[in-house]
């Protein structure tokens, strides 16, 4: 399921440029839709032997992640100019961007409130920690627990098919790439 640029969405930032703000808003559109209490009986249903301290204590983490991913994107947008790697990564943090926007998804925020940004929440990171795989560092940060602790709540099947579409938008941003450096060399 390849992510594709809304073209409908005219005087918008072209594809993998997508306006931060945009992100934030769905963010507390998805807070809205039930808050904390639809996240944690969320977590209730994933977790089902945790006691309630321990699924709100999950549901404050989750908030935390999920309110910490427009600082991810925007850091790596800053990394990615300051390395000269913005074309990139700006193709594959848009793909990243574009899902987070879609309101129905694997866990959608129209229905599911704060619980559906979960997913959205899991793609971004994982986009992130396949950016660090190269020789060097790319944000330095880790990662890891993030990204199974999300895995944990959103469970095995939708992690697989979140990790599908991340490497799916890994492979086309490497083909339009090679494409580009094919025409590149043509013309010289």
């Amino acid at each position: 399921m390849p992510i594709q640029p809304d073209e409908d969405r005219v005087g918008e930032a072209p594809f993998g440029m997508t306006n931060l703000s945009d992100i934030q808003a769905v963010i507390s559109s998805a807070k809205a839709r039930g808050g904390m209490e639809a996240l944690e009986r969320f977590i209730r249903r994933r977790l089902p032997d945790a006691e309630s301290a321990e699924v709100h204590e999950a549901a404050e983490v989750s908030v935390e992640i999920i309110d910490s991913i427009p600082i991810f994107l925007a850091r790596a947008r800053q990394e990615a100019q300051e390395r000269g790697l913005t074309s990139v990564v700006t193709p594959l943090l848009g793909h990243a961007e574009q899902y987070f926007l879609q309101p129905m998804d694997l866990i959608p925020e129209m229905t599911q409130g704060l619980a559906g940004l979960l997913d959205d929440a899991y793609l971004v990171i994982r986009t992130l920690q396949h950016l660090d795989k190269g020789p060097e560092p790319f944000l330095d940060w880790d990662l890891v627990y993030p990204a199974q602790f999300l895995r944990t709540l959103v469970g095995d099947d939708i992690a697989r098919k979140l990790d599908a579409i991340v490497i799916d938008a890994m492979q086309q941003v490497s083909a339009q790439l090679n494409e580009l450096w094919k025409r590149m060399s043509h013309q010289a």
